[in-house]
């Protein structure tokens, strides 16, 4: 869908007739929109506020520089030129550029002209700003062709650029709400597809990854298989519980994270743990056995392997309940 820009041109007025049509041109020849003085004349507070207004709506702002300050806003002391280029470039900061005319153009000018087109009553302003201008993004131009070509150029990059909200003719949106439709539906689509390979991913991860030389789909089921029974006064329960290995390490991981002792402070389910379950996950490197100076009993804790096992149970939990 084609957008249009809406370009501000910004500029003294009677001095830079020729150079504004020039850019007006350009503009409109580009498929864009130019906005600018036209439409009005500078030189109150109200109408201050209708080109800022005029700025606010516009995609680009685009200044064009000849050899004149301009008139002056009486509350800031700056030329109006000024203000719009300061209001666009610093504060709303929205995309611009400028064309400045070249040193030998302005002289050129003047001898086609007069005096009446370069500044004379406030000469150092003039400098000032074109330094701040010169300063930031700009092209120099000796004559219109200099600004169309600049105009083209900048407008093509700029819709390259920026993410610009332009102007739609309506014709081109009358099938949106079915383009809203036809996209809210590919998202949503896009994103159950996202989930499901979000969870091949991790099945592949979990059949692949090897923990000292076994997958970790393989311990799983082999822990699975080896049946346990909890005799009903260890758990205090009114019935032994019958379960497997693996549900057990998952269930007492806890337990296991800080290690699981044989001394004789241990509790009866520490026991069961160290004696019954502990061997078991030995076998594939889930536990190891830890050192504790000056005692007789021994400690059997989580290893490495054993976090990294866990850890990828606990995603595949969470992954089916999302899916």
């Amino acid at each position: 869908m084609r957008k249009k820009l809406q370009v501000f041109i910004s500029s003294t007025y009677t001095d830079m007739l020729e150079e504004r049509q020039a850019a007006v041109e350009a503009i409109l020849s580009s498929g864009h929109i130019p906005a600018g003085m036209e439409l009005f004349s500078a030189g109150n507070e109200s109408q201050l506020e209708v080109i800022k207004r005029w700025i606010d709506e516009s995609d680009i702002y685009l200044l064009i520089l000849g050899g004149r300050y301009g008139t002056i806003e009486p509350t800031s002391g700056l030329s109006y030129i000024q203000i719009e280029y300061d209001y666009a470039a610093f504060k709303k900061k929205i995309p611009f550029f400028s064309v400045v005319i070249n040193e030998l153009a302005l002289e050129e000018k003047t001898k086609k002209y007069g005096i009446q087109v370069i500044e004379h009553d406030n000469p150092e302003k003039y400098k000032n700003f074109r330094d701040i201008v010169t300063g930031k993004m700009c092209k120099f131009f000796d004559d219109v062709k200099d600004i169309k070509i600049a105009i083209h150029q900048t407008l093509s990059e700029y819709q390259l650029k920026y993410n610009l909200p332009g102007w739609v003719c309506g014709k081109d949106i009358q099938n949106a709400e079915e383009f809203i439709k036809q996209n809210s539906k590919l998202l949503t689509e896009n994103s159950k597809l996202r989930k499901q390979i979000e969870l091949i991913n991790s099945k592949l991860s979990s059949e692949t990854r090897l923990i000292n030389g076994y997958t970790i789909e393989q311990i799983k089921n082999t822990l699975e298989s080896f049946e346990v029974t909890i005799d009903k006064e260890i758990v205090e329960k009114s019935k032994d519980i019958k379960t497997n290995v693996l549900e057990v390490f998952v269930l007492s991981k806890d337990k296991f994270a800080v290690g699981v002792e044989n001394s004789q402070r241990s509790g009866s389910y520490e026991i069961f743990l160290f004696y019954k379950i502990a061997p078991k996950l030995m076998m594939f490197g889930l536990l190891e056995t830890v050192k504790v100076p000056g005692v007789q009993w021994q400690r059997i804790q989580t290893s490495k392997n054993g976090h990294v096992f866990l850890g990828q149970i606990e995603i595949e939990k969470i992954e089916e309940k999302s899916s």
